[in-house]
């Protein structure tokens, strides 16, 4: 009893003493970003006006339940592409609200003539070129907040294999004469989001701007950069512009 006694005492002393184990600091949650291209098929014009109506409002009862608890945000692209009518631009911290929205669309009245031209899925990633140093816990970065700019210019693009074999410094060196060029353009934002792993692209870039002539004017300064030589694809890309879901569905006709 007396050296249970004692080996019970000394394991509560050595608990007690025992320094607590340092915490790992909780990490900021990353956002899943999809940018969904939809192309409406000439046949729903064709159904009587009830039945579009209907199909119309159902798809914007969606949207709007969507709005409650992740972001959405709606782009037109008829009259600029021929390839598709309309953009979703959503973000949200769990999967399955992008599989639902899906889901949701996909079985709606509108939803077996509405196809989806183009879709892109990506995540957001502190940059390895900006600094890895944030003030406090938050950081904008990993946190889509869309500035509703008139125009979203989107595109997907991959870099060269040769691109990651460079080193560190020697890719930055290069990432810091884009940087450069992008300060001439102060009303421009970028939005960089990551693929790699979970689409086939490894990233996808949504510029805002109330401008499409200082955007074309950036891009064609920065063809002209050293990095841009390792960029294998950045194709396609897309010239969205800024308007409701209502707005997009009076003017496509639906």
């Amino acid at each position: 009893m007396t050296e249970q006694t004692t080996l019970s005492n000394n394991d509560m002393t050595n608990t007690e003493t025992a320094p607590e184990a340092a915490k790992p600091k909780a990490k900021q949650p990353r956002q899943l970003v999809r940018f969904t291209f939809y192309k409406l098929d000439p046949q729903w014009l064709r159904l009587p006006a009830d039945v579009r109506e209907q199909g119309r409002q159902e798809l914007l009862r969606i949207y709007e339940e969507y709005s409650q608890k992740a972001l959405i945000r709606s782009y037109g692209l008829y009259g600029v592409r021929s390839d598709c009518d309309f953009m979703l631009w959503t973000a949200t911290y769990d999967v399955e609200d992008l599989r639902w929205l899906s889901s949701q669309i996909r079985r709606s009245p509108m939803g077996p003539y509405l196809h989806e031209a183009q879709a892109f899925l990506a995540m957001t990633k502190r940059s390895v070129y900006v600094g890895k140093h944030v003030r406090g816990s938050h950081d904008p970065r990993l946190v889509v907040t869309p500035r509703d700019d008139k125009y979203l210019f989107v595109y997907p693009f991959i870099k060269t294999r040769p691109w990651y074999k460079l080193s560190l410094e020697e890719r930055k060196r290069m990432m810091n004469e884009h940087i450069r060029m992008g300060v001439k353009y102060p009303n421009i934002t970028i939005n960089t989001t990551y693929s790699f792993g979970i689409d086939d692209q490894e990233f996808v870039v949504a510029f805002e701007s109330d401008s499409i002539a200082d955007f074309l004017d950036l891009v064609q300064e920065m063809r002209e950069s050293e990095a841009s030589q390792y960029t294998l694809r950045d194709t396609p890309m897309f010239l969205c512009i800024n308007e409701s879901l209502p707005e997009i569905l009076d003017a496509i006709g639906a």
